[in-house]
């Protein structure tokens, strides 16, 4: 006999909800650490029927192939300034576009903010066939301009920093500024950034997330090999009859470390940021 039936219930929930997040984690983490495993076998384990958790001969000459086979250190730099450039844009872009849209009330302003929203619910998918005809049509197919353009503004971003902006500037705050002689500019770009400062960390860790791990947009805007991101890099370690899944793991792997590093060393400002999307004043 239960004594106490809603605390059983409570308690007895909890460690359910606990058990489906461990399995979820799990389900989650497993392909990361498969990935990890593969990348350390020599060929012969890769056909290994049933396959070993962990490699039973451990090998470092995928990641030499990988060295070797492509310029990886090329498109490790492309990608880096690609995900640098983009990262200071769309900060720049965001807290401009957010601020207008948060502090300023003019004809129109509400509808071209749902305009904003608009794009961030459609699919790149959708429109990237569209973007790639004007991409063409301004000459800057393989070009770094063009593989960077699509990626300078985030209408996220601009929904990201205006909800921060309503929820964490007063406007007493910003007239206080005006009466001490501010301009809008500098409030707009030297005041509103240093009390969002959290929510920039955020929107950069994510904006350089998404620049690093751009994929199909790279893909078609670019064939010379010098361009190349990372990503896009990885597709030099397969060919048209077979894949060396050792060594694509590998490259995989060395893709796959700075956004991991990244995740793990600031997964607390990454949280916080998109929670406080949510957030009204």
């Amino acid at each position: 006999m239960i004594d106490n039936p809603r605390a059983f219930a409570i308690a007895a929930g909890r460690w359910i909800l606990i058990a489906l997040l461990l399995v979820g984690g799990f389900v989650m983490i497993f392909p990361i650490f498969w990935l990890f495993s593969t990348s350390f076998r020599p060929a012969p384990e890769l056909m290994t029927i049933p396959p070993n958790l962990l490699p039973v001969h451990w090998t470092l000459a995928n990641y030499v192939t990988v060295f070797k086979q492509a310029p990886i250190i090329l498109y490790f730099r492309n990608s880096l300034v690609f995900a640098s450039v983009s990262t200071v844009s769309i900060l720049l872009t965001s807290s401009a576009a957010g601020y207008i849209f948060a502090k300023f009330s003019f004809p129109g302003n509400n509808f071209l903010f749902m305009l904003v929203l608009a794009t961030a619910i459609v699919p790149f998918e959708i429109y990237m066939v569209p973007l790639f005809l004007q991409i063409n049509a301004l000459h800057l197919v393989n070009t770094p301009m063009g593989m960077l353009a699509p990626f300078l503004v985030l209408s996220y971003g601009i929904f990201f920093m205006r909800q921060n902006t309503i929820a964490s500037v007063p406007d007493e705050l910003l007239d206080a500024a005006r009466i001490d002689g501010m301009t809008e500019y500098g409030i707009m770009l030297r005041m509103v950034p240093r009390l969002l400062l959290p929510a920039l960390n955020g929107l950069a860790i994510l904006a350089f997330i998404q620049a690093w791990t751009a994929f199909i947009w790279p893909l078609l805007v670019l064939n010379d090999q010098k361009y190349f991101p990372m990503e896009l890099g990885l597709s030099q370690f397969s060919n048209k009859f077979s894949v060396d899944f050792g060594v694509t793991s590998a490259a995989a792997v060395v893709s796959m470390l700075p956004t991991l590093i990244t995740f793990v060393l600031l997964r607390r400002q990454i949280v916080d940021g998109i929670t406080m999307t949510g957030l009204k004043g």
